[in-house]
This record gives structure tokens, sequence and C-alpha cells, in this order.
């Protein structure tokens, strides 16, 4: 069984959106998939994010999905959340995705808004409350409007909330007056999706993080929110401005390269990208040494 869950801290509290490990020449590396939760678990993550942007999903099948969330699970179920994600621009697809989640033993769901067809308000609500309804999985919901090209509003936000399994939001907006209001609204347990925000969405109401720098922070950002929850804003201020060169370096380009990049220089399991996605070019890599080691990171 996954760790025990609050209505408080769902999924936990420090989360990583995990990168999907490749053999060389591309395929599926499912014993560094295993190596690398691993790490990230022992490194203090309570949860893990398998299949979402940050795992290369546009680009790994739904039998590279399965295999992978099956993967992680095997490695890490027994002591850390394994979230899949399940989200599409096809709701039926997505439905499709979420009931293979469950079959193979996922502990929730990560469903993104649907990106580049645009519904309106009514047909997010639709989307969301259709998954939600085809597994008995708790999920989370991810409003990225800079991928999606459409926000999740606070009045659909609230509406959303009133479903049972409908439980968290992954906040990607970047505004901190709307995650506001919808955390005061909608009662749902909300994760910062922009490592950035992470301490500034803890001051209005957040419980966690899903993070993409945990891959190389999580000892940190674990720190960062013991100490918030704690009282000691002035330790979490202290461990935020530490990590700001990491968080800024981690998002020079696509945080999917860089991720893989900084992986590959401490050794850990990485591999490849699927196009359209490439490798950072050599000096994007020497900037992304400069950058990690101001916030502290050991290459």
């Amino acid at each position: 069984m996954a760790p025990t869950s609050t209505p408080q801290t769902p999924f936990g509290r420090v989360l990583t959106a995990m990168v999907t490990p490749f053999t060389a020449d591309g395929a599926l590396d499912l014993d560094g998939a295993q190596r690398l939760a691993t790490h990230l678990v022992d490194a203090g993550n309570d949860g893990l994010i398998i299949n979402g942007t940050t795992g290369e999903s546009p680009t790994t099948s739904d039998a590279e999905k399965s295999d992978l969330v099956r993967a992680v699970l095997e490695a890490v179920g027994d002591r850390a959340h394994v979230v899949a994600g399940v989200g599409t621009n096809d709701t039926h697809h997505s439905i499709e995705l979420a009931r293979e989640a469950e079959r193979v033993g996922a502990h929730g769901l990560l469903v993104v808004t649907p990106y580049y067809n645009k519904p309106p308000q009514e047909g997010l609500y639709r989307h969301f409350t259709a998954v939600a309804d085809t597994t008995g999985l708790p999920v989370m919901l991810y409003d990225i409007p800079g991928r999606s090209g459409v926000p999740i509003n606070t009045e659909t936000l609230v509406r959303l909330a009133e479903h049972p399994r409908i439980v968290a939001n992954k906040d990607a907006k970047g505004d901190l007056g709307r995650a506001s209001w919808a955390i005061a609204r909608s009662g749902l347990a909300w994760y910062s999706g922009d490592d950035m925000l992470n301490l500034p969405l803890l001051s209005v109401g957040a419980v966690g993080f899903v993070s993409v720098v945990g891959h190389v922070v999580t000892p940190d950002l674990r720190a960062l929110v013991d100490a918030f929850v704690s009282g000691d804003v002035h330790k979490a201020t202290e461990i935020h401005q530490k990590l700001l060169p990491v968080y800024t370096g981690m998002f020079r380009t696509q945080g999917v390269m860089t991720t893989k990049a900084a992986l590959a220089l401490q050794g850990l399991p990485a591999g490849p990208l699927r196009a359209p996605m490439v490798e950072c070019a050599p000096e994007e890599i020497e900037q992304l040494k400069i950058d990690l080691a101001a916030g502290g990171v050991q290459l």
C-alpha cells in the first residue's frame, strides 16, 4: 500500500514529476526507471508522477505508459504514492488510460487540461468528471494554461471539487491571486506546479509541490516545506533563496532537456530524449553546471 493519505495532503507534500529513462537506442528503460524512482524516494519524495509532461508522455505509447507505471510500483509502490498521468485532449482516450492505470495498481491519477483544442469551461468540467467517474482512484487536476491554451477557471474548480474523487490540483497558472481565491473556495489540496512559486504558493494555502527540480534537490524541498509547516518561515525563505539558481537554471530551456542533462551529470538514469525534444547543447550544459553549483547541487 502507498503511504497514508490525509484529506489535507492526499498525495503527501513533496512529489517529483519523473522523467522517463530511455536506453541509448531510444527504447523504454524500465530498469533505469526503477533505479531512478528508488533514488528519488530515498531522497525524500512522498510520491512520483509517472507519464506526465516531464515523462515525455506525448511520445510514449499506451503500452509503454502501462509498463512504466507497473515497474515504478514494483520498485517503490510500498512507500510512495505512484500517480499516473492519464490526461490527453481526447476524453475517451483519457478514460482508457485511467482504467489501465487503475488496473496495474496506480495510487492516483494526474489529469491535465485538454490541450490544443481549447474546450470551453463546460467542456473541461465534463472531461474531468468523466475521467474521475471511470475509476475509484483519487484525481489531481493539472492546470497549466501556458501549455494547454485554456485555464481551469475558479468557478470550474469549485464545481469539480464537489466530485468525491477530485481531491487536488497541480497549479501551474503562475497567478497567486487566482490561486488564493481557488484554494479558499474549492477546498482542493493545492500543489505547486511551478518550482519558482513553491514557497509563495505555500503562503496562500498550498500543501506541497509537484516538482521538476526535485530530481536534483528533493532534500532541500523537503526541508523547505517542513520548515514552513512548522512555522519557521525564515528558514523556509532561506532555502527558497538558496534554490533560486536551480529554479532558474533548470528552466532556461525546456525542463525535460535540462533534467535529463542534470541526471546524466550525476550518473543517474536518464538517456536520450524522443523527437521532437533534443538534447541540451554543450553550452547549455555548461550553464546548467554553473546554475546547479550556485544552488549547492553536487555534480
